[in-house]
């Protein structure tokens, strides 16, 4: 799989960039005890085609208690454009408010330090805007990577539909509107019409920033000449934390709107819900058919898909690609489960500094 390291070159301006004045852009990064790759990420941002005097980056620190904040204020004196601010409650949406909050520009781009991008991605997200006036949001397709056997296997179950359903913006080769984009670029005026991230999802915030954005007419265009790679989580344990993660904190979005934003959320928990009535179903009828037929049928499945990837990726990654789209489906219902179980019971389970608000890497 290439990464934007391995792309030859990057695409030449479109005209109206080259006869056009350029906005300035600001790129925010939340970042938390991240001192093995934020100078990876400044340095990729920095590296950029795009103007440094149209460009600012603002880091927005978790109160980092590595070597972050030295290699954070190491970059602002040297770069004039790179500031640092603090982020006191640690979280993800606190930090993304803080930054934009401090941020000068007319277009914000949001960045995440594990991940790669091309050289040209800030230029290509605002030749689509400039090509997209209908757009609110833009950005990239998602290339998932892995750093690992299990790593790649993970990255081919998050870009399949049988690993994250029809969510086109993970199909790596798409581009049209879709409903968020990972690594998105706004027009500032979005957050002034429809509110900042919800602080008080430490989880999935920027899935319901994205919900509201469609919910006030707003569209999110993505197209693969936004390049960048996402590095996924390499072991089984992580995997399921992550998506348990996930899950559990779509409980409190749905709340919020009354409603699932997307169907295909509650997809993992509806099918295990089937498997355990079908289960019961065939002890009571004594048909062992009535009972193993839908594990049948979802493991056969799961089977086919995996041998498919064997000419693409061998057979040692293709044999854990079942295993992978397996354990994000288990731990999404699992997660969705004790949600529900906790939105009646144990409130407290959402709170910012508890467990369930950890980092997964």
């Amino acid at each position: 799989m290439s990464t934007p390291q391995d792309t030859p070159e990057t695409s030449a301006p479109s005209e109206t960039l080259q006869r056009d004045g350029l906005p300035l852009v600001s790129v925010v990064i939340p970042v938390r005890n991240e001192e093995g790759f934020i100078a990876r990420t400044l340095d990729q941002i920095l590296a950029q085609d795009y103007p440094a005097e149209s460009m600012e980056i603002i880091v927005a620190d978790g109160m980092s208690d590595d070597r972050t904040r030295d290699i954070l204020a190491e970059y602002a004196e040297r770069y004039p454009q790179v500031r640092m601010v603090d982020n006191p409650e640690r979280i993800t949406p606190v930090g993304l408010n803080v930054a934009i909050a401090a941020a000068r520009g007319e277009i914000i781009t949001r960045i995440d330090g594990h991940c790669e991008v091309a050289g040209d991605f800030i230029r290509c997200n605002i030749e689509l805007l400039d090509e997209h006036p209908e757009a609110w949001v833009t950005g990239g397709p998602i290339v998932h990577a892995g750093k690992n056997a299990f790593g790649e296997a993970v990255a081919v179950a998050m870009s399949h539909p049988a690993g994250v359903g029809m969510a086109t913006h993970r199909f790596p080769d798409y581009e049209g509107y879709v409903e968020g984009a990972q690594f998105p670029t706004f027009r500032r005026w979005v957050f002034d019409r429809i509110g900042m991230f919800d602080e008080r999802l430490v989880r999935n915030q920027d899935d319901e920033l994205n919900y509201r954005i469609t919910q006030a007419g707003g569209k999110c265009f993505v197209s693969p000449r936004v390049r960048y790679v996402y590095y996924v989580r390499g072991r089984i344990g992580q995997l399921f934390r992550q998506y348990f993660q996930y899950s559990f904190w779509r409980i409190p979005v749905m709340k919020k709107h009354k409603r699932p934003t997307t169907p295909r959320q509650v997809m993992p928990l509806l099918f295990y819900f089937a498997v355990v009535v079908m289960a019961i179903l065939g002890i009571v009828l004594r048909n062992p058919w009535v009972a193993l037929a839908l594990p049948a049928v979802y493991l056969a499945t799961l089977g086919a898909i995996g041998l498919s990837q064997i000419p693409r990726k061998g057979l040692r990654v293709a044999l854990l690609v079942p295993v992978a789209i397996a354990v994000m489906h288990l731990a999404y219902a699992l997660g969705m489960l004790y949600g529900f179980w906790a939105s009646a019971f144990r409130r407290r389970a959402w709170d910012p500094r508890g467990s369930m608000s950890a980092l997964t890497r």
